[in-house]
């Protein structure tokens, strides 16, 4: 009885399982038939004919573009590089200008102006992102392939074998090389026919290959047995729909450099099956030879060289027909056609070697090379630690605020040159990158900053190393189920002594006291959000905003201001409008500079169409903030946190404080606590203004 239960049990779960199957898209993505309704299926979208670079270039785009100006230059963000279809995994960020010349490069290939006959190669400093992109590029081609705007197709011979007692049975032989079906018709006939295919639509089929050897070996001894007949012929093949897959290796090719002395050439084109020689009679019938080097595996897709620059020369070679010839060499066989996206990716000094090595011009040549820097916008870089440590990710943990901005901060001051104007520091440099305004810089003058910094992006720390350090912090038992930028910058700078990439003591000072200006503004940041947790909200801040709006808009074009109570006009409030501004140190004497600028500021993003926001005009906003705090600083008295004995009144001010910054700024229990006492602690010392 209770094996009959279990076997219920079971095949109830089978059917639970089998009816997830999707049947229809099955048939679908296992098409079949003949050479003739593959011709009709041309017909209605001759875009199944595409090369592989169009091929990609299509699915790049159909993911969507977003346009957007970023200091007077239009870019384009690729929605493809999210990988929002598997959820940000393998998400860039901060790259959208490299990326933007790596889709110009497929777009110039995809229209066949030369750059289809180049290997693409992604440089960069390690951890930059290299093979990501790569990766997606692969993953983003497989799951194309699987949809009806990606459809490709190829075929199989379906030939008649004879057994060993004379009976007649049906072989099936795949393309060894996922072949363009059209590739079957002869050359000379493919104008008259392509142009009737498309019948003068806009699209252009490719002219196409020759049949591989393999293929060419049937193609012709089924003429001969047909007579010579190609409509006999063509009644062999069947068309089947082409799936790309780097699991199966079909259309997607991944080769990684093994040691010197162990490489082998037929890796990248094929070798000979020697147990199909005794069948066959000799090692040069195409029958005998397995063409599964990923060169042939990645026909038709793309193929990824790892370290490519770590090839042995021998490769090297294969590497220069395979780009500018679209041909490869498989061993005893005539070249054969190959249609498909050659990849690589190589550090720095594997770069450098090329350079100067005089034997490899050829592949120089051959090359368009993208460089891949690391990200030098802070917003940006902190977009990857957010991704891989968030609250689904770290269940148990939770990472007190600032404390990724600071990692980040710290790895992007690290990839920065030093400015060359003397006024200023390379902080502030990070600052403008990121979108923030300083006085007397315009977007040219960040323009020129980008100019001038030629190396920047490649050289600094990489993203890797930061997750480690996070990591470590995360896993160490100091912080009492909550992490803070202090724990995670003390990670940062101990692993510096060991970092093996780290060439000299003088960058490993450098790192140091970058380390040490990131602790600095971390003070800032929590003393200015302390401060907005005792004195008042984000409205009252832009209240008090608006208002100094106003009377500096009157200021300047000498007008009066219209007082909302009594609706009389009256002249500006000086008072206010100085109260405001000694707050961040503007002297009288600079006072019309100060204001005007804020009105050119306000003037300029409303001939752009956007709105004035206080909160990106960085002096602005602490200057209301200070003042803000000023008028309510004796609600509370943050220097009795120091104090072992705490009034009950005080503890119920300072209880609504920790509220506010629990609730508005992300920080819990334990977090907030120690801010508190930290900033309490440097009012004690009188570090800051009270």
């Amino acid at each position: 009885m209770r094996r009959d239960m279990t076997t219920v049990a079971q095949g109830s779960w089978v059917e639970r399982i089998a009816k997830l199957q999707d049947s229809k898209s099955y048939a679908e993505l296992h098409w079949e038939g003949s050479f003739e309704e593959y011709l009709n299926l041309i017909r209605q979208n001759p875009r199944v004919t595409r090369t592989a670079f169009q091929r990609i270039y299509d699915m790049i785009l159909s993911h969507g573009k977003t346009e957007y100006i970023d200091n007077k230059k239009k870019l384009i963000r690729y929605h493809f590089f999210s990988d929002e279809r598997f959820g940000g995994r393998d998400a860039i960020f901060g790259l959208d200008v490299p990326l933007m010349k790596l889709v110009n490069v497929f777009k110039s290939a995809a229209q066949q102006y030369g750059t289809e006959k180049r290997v693409i190669l992604l440089h960069g400093p390690v951890g930059s992102s290299k093979s990501t992109i790569a990766r997606l590029l692969k993953k983003g081609i497989e799951e194309y392939s699987k949809s009806p705007e990606g459809a490709a197709y190829t075929f199989t011979w379906v030939l008649d074998k004879k057994g060993a007692d004379g009976s007649v049975h049906k072989e099936r032989m795949k393309c060894p090389m996922n072949e363009e079906p059209l590739n079957l018709i002869p050359r000379e006939w493919r104008p008259k026919i392509f142009t009737d295919l498309t019948d003068g639509g806009d699209f252009t089929i490719p002219e196409g290959n020759e049949l591989c050897p393999a293929c060419r070996f049937v193609f012709k001894d089924l003429m001969t047995q047909e007579g010579g007949d190609f409509g006999r012929l063509i009644q062999h093949v069947r068309v089947n729909r082409l799936i790309f897959s780097e699991k199966d290796r079909v259309g997607i090719g991944t080769f990684q450099p093994k040691d010197e002395k162990n490489q082998d050439s037929t890796e990248l084109t094929g070798d000979i099956n020697y147990r199909k020689i005794a069948e066959y009679g000799s090692d040069s019938d195409p029958r005998a030879f397995n063409f599964d080097g990923e060169f042939n595996i990645a026909n038709r897709g793309i193929i990824e060289f790892v370290e490519v620059l770590k090839l042995d020369v021998a490769f090297l070679y294969d590497l220069l027909g395979a780009s500018q010839e679209h041909k490869i060499k498989p061993k005893k066989f005539p070249q054969t056609d190959i249609d498909e996206v050659i990849i690589g990716h190589t550090n720095e000094p594997e770069y450098k070697k090329l350079e100067n090595n005089e034997f490899m011009e050829a592949l120089r040549d051959r090359t368009v090379k993208i460089d891949i820097p690391y990200i030098t916008k802070l917003a940006e870089e902190q977009k990857i630690y957010e991704k891989d440590f968030n609250a689904r990710a770290i269940k148990g943990k939770h990472i007190a605020p600032h404390t990724l901005e600071m990692a980040s901060m710290w790895a992007v001051l690290t990839r920065l040159e030093e400015p060359k104007k003397h006024n200023l520091t390379v902080l502030q440099k990070l600052k403008l990158y990121n979108g923030k305004t300083l006085p007397n810089f315009t977007e040219d003058n960040i323009k020129e900053l980008r100019k001038e910094s030629s190396r920047e992006g490649l050289e600094g720390i990489s993203p890797r190393y930061v997750q480690d350090k996070i990591s470590n912090a995360l896993v160490s038992d100091k912080g009492e189920g909550c992490i803070n930028p202090f724990m995670v910058l003390n990670e940062l700078e101990a692993g510096l002594k060991g970092h093996s990439l780290i060439s000299s003591d003088e960058m490993r000072k450098r790192f140091r006291e970058l380390l040490t200006t990131v602790k600095q503004e971390y003070e800032d940041i929590v003393k200015n959000e302390v401060q907005r947790a005792i004195s008042a909200d984000e409205d009252a801040i832009g209240k008090l905003c608006g208002n100094y709006i106003d009377n500096i808009k009157a200021y300047t074009q000498k007008e009066k201001v219209r007082n909302k109570y009594t609706g009389l006009y009256e002249e500006p409030d000086e008072r206010l409008m100085r109260s405001i501004e000694e707050k961040i140190d503007i002297p009288e004497s600079r006072k019309d500079d100060f204001r005007r600028e804020i009105m050119n500021y306000i003037g300029a993003l409303a001939v752009d169409g956007k709105t004035f926001n206080y909160r990106t005009n960085e002096r602005l906003h602490k200057a209301l903030e200070l003042k803000l705090f000023e008028d309510q600083k004796d609600s509370i008295k943050l220097k009795n946190l120091v104090s072992s004995v705490v009034d009950k009144e005080t503890q119920e001010k300072i209880d609504l404080v920790k509220d506010r910054l629990m609730k508005n700024y992300g920080y819990c229990e334990i977090c907030s606590t120690d801010v508190l006492n930290f900033v309490a602690s440097i009012f004690a010392r009188g570090d800051a203004k009270e």
